[in-house]
């Protein structure tokens, strides 16, 4: 598995306990410049050897040209079969509770599969005085199918079959060699339970350092990371992102209302993971 991750200390632990435990031999993670705390925590993984630590300070957002640089190191230097390319608020959750064991049911004339994404609520309203709590205690609550911030259905994510030659698109939603993209068909066997808002302060942070990280890269198309600049231009920069947070989290009445219709769902699965691994 490789993670790009920056300033994800709230979750990165869990991340990388979760897919030691359901599959993953090892991990390739380059860290972005963490000033909160990550790189401390990763850094105390390196003893188990299974993990890669990379450093990578620049603050461009050059998504696609670090993952590949892992994905190849994978490919070549650590002998990989597949290779998942995944972010530090994913969890890819195996139908059979083994990434391995599912990777190896597939087909052996796919190159790829897509892995669709469910995002779960943010955590709700709670007193300013509570004691802080583990994100997967809180956040119980998933999208029967998440949309993002522009409407439009949320895309997966790209699994595939390692190659010393693998190009990883920006987003990590595709992988091409050759300059031509693999086929990945869609499998249901696994799935990523996807956590992107786990506070205000962590969701105002993400916005703003992902989108002028974004703006600082000369070699991306404006149309990467639209999602992120919408919210930017649209509520952050405009004084109106604690509405929009406050709008995603949804107050009980309203999420009472979407739990009796199925478009919300309880799922706890990743909790009762957590909890049992810890």
């Amino acid at each position: 598995m490789t993670l790009l991750c920056r300033d994800e200390v709230d979750i990165i632990a869990s991340t990388i306990r979760f897919h030691l435990d359901h599959g993953v031999d090892h991990l390739i993670i380059t860290d972005n410049g963490s000033v909160d705390g990550t790189l401390e925590t990763l850094q105390g993984f390196l003893p188990s050897g299974r993990m890669t630590l990379l450093q990578e300070p620049r603050h461009d957002h050059n998504q696609a040209v670090w993952v590949t640089r892992m994905a190849r190191m994978a490919a070549t230097e650590l002998n990989a079969d597949w290779l998942i390319h995944g972010d530090a608020d994913e969890f890819w959750w195996p139908a059979c509770g083994n990434l391995k064991a599912e990777l190896q049911c597939v087909p052996a004339e796919w190159n790829a599969v897509h892995i669709e994404r469910r995002n779960f609520l943010p955590p709700p309203q709670r007193a300013d005085s509570a004691e802080p709590v583990p994100f997967y205690k809180l956040q119980l609550i998933r999208e029967r199918q998440s949309l993002n911030s522009q409407g439009l259905p949320l895309p997966g994510k790209v699994c595939h079959r390692a190659h010393p030659e693998a190009e990883v698109s920006d987003g990590n939603h595709s992988v091409s060699l050759a300059g031509e993209f693999v086929h990945a068909p869609l499998v249901k066997d696994i799935e990523i339970l996807h956590f992107p808002t786990r506070s205000y302060d962590q969701f105002a942070r993400k916005i703003r350092q992902g989108t002028e990280a974004l703006m600082r890269n000369t070699r991306i198309a404006v149309e990467v990371g639209s999602t992120w600049r919408h919210v930017y231009e649209e509520y952050l920069q405009r004084g109106r992102l604690e509405d929009y947070y406050h709008k995603l989290q949804m107050c009980q009445q309203d999420r009472e209302a979407l739990l009796s219709t199925g478009a919300l769902i309880v799922d706890d699965r990743l909790c009762r993971a957590l909890q049992r691994d810890r």
